[in-house]
Order: structure tokens, then C-alpha cells, then sequence
């Protein structure tokens, strides 16, 4: 009887980590699997950690725009803590208003000293999903960015 548990208990433990012993292959071009194999004292390898931009200095190509042409710059989107919104003055329209909106329409925060042409948006206290961020303009047309929240 003793034997058995002993056995069983070896059982139990090479089948628990069974997620462990399958390697999977998959075809480059469509992406489907082709191979699966049982590995039997295989090293366990999990995935390499995807490497993360280090930012020491935000330069023009990291900034987001709506075409070459336009005038708001973003980064990043998708945020997690913090959006940086960088626009240019064109044609005398000031940016007199930034508000921030859920995806319902119903304001969050709304910024009314613009006065500089940049402004840090923070993201940490709103939950996961997509914002919009509307810029308005002295002359009463506005822009509105669609942001998305990690």
C-alpha cells in the first residue's frame, strides 16, 4: 500500500509540471503550429523580457502626430503614468482649454492655463481603457486625440 502512494505521489508531481516538458514549433510565415513534442529533461527556458526605450531625452521622432503637416505632438500611447502634449502656435489660435474625457463623454479634469506651449497630463490615477483629449482653441475650433491607458 505504500508502494502505491509513493507512486502515485511521483505521478502527481511529473504531471503537474507537464506545461513545462512541451516545446511548440510554428510556421514563420502563417504563424501556425506544426510541431508539438513531449521534452523529457529538458532545461526549462522561459521568454526573454522584451526590452524596455530607455528616455533620457525626448527628441522629435518619439512625439506622435495626426500628419507630418499638423501642429499637436503626443507621447506616448499607449500611457501609463503620464502624457507629454507639445503644440505649436499657427495662424494667432492660442490653446485656451485641454480637456480630458472617458470614453462615456464625461469630463475628467479640465486644464484652462495653457499659457505655455506644452503640458504633462498625469494618467496614474485613471483606470485602464481609452481617454479622449480634447485641445481648444482661442477662435473655437478644437482637436481631440484618442489616448489609450496601460
Amino acid at each position: 500500500m505504500r508502494n502505491i502512494i509513493v507512486i502515485l505521489f511521483f505521478c502527481t508531481f511529473f504531471t503537474s509540471h507537464a506545461q513545462y516538458k512541451l516545446k511548440f514549433s510554428y510556421d514563420p510565415l502563417t504563424g501556425n503550429q506544426v510541431v508539438r513534442e513531449l521534452c523529457l529533461g529538458c532545461q526549462v527556458t522561459g521568454r526573454p523580457a522584451k526590452e524596455v526605450k530607455e528616455i533620457e531625452a525626448l527628441t522629435q521622432e518619439d512625439l506622435l502626430k495626426f500628419s507630418p503637416d499638423d501642429i499637436i505632438s503626443y507621447y506616448p500611447n499607449p500611457v501609463k503614468e503620464e502624457l507629454f502634449l507639445k503644440w505649436e502656435l499657427a495662424d494667432q489660435n492660442l490653446v485656451t482649454s485641454i480637456q480630458i474625457y472617458n470614453i462615456s463623454g464625461q469630463v475628467l479634469k479640465n486644464y484652462s492655463d495653457t499659457k505655455a506651449n506644452s503640458i504633462n497630463i498625469p494618467f496614474q490615477d485613471y483606470s485602464s481603457g481609452v481617454y479622449l483629449v480634447q485641445l481648444n482653441y482661442d477662435k473655437g475650433n478644437s482637436k481631440t486625440i484618442k489616448i489609450i491607458k496601460k
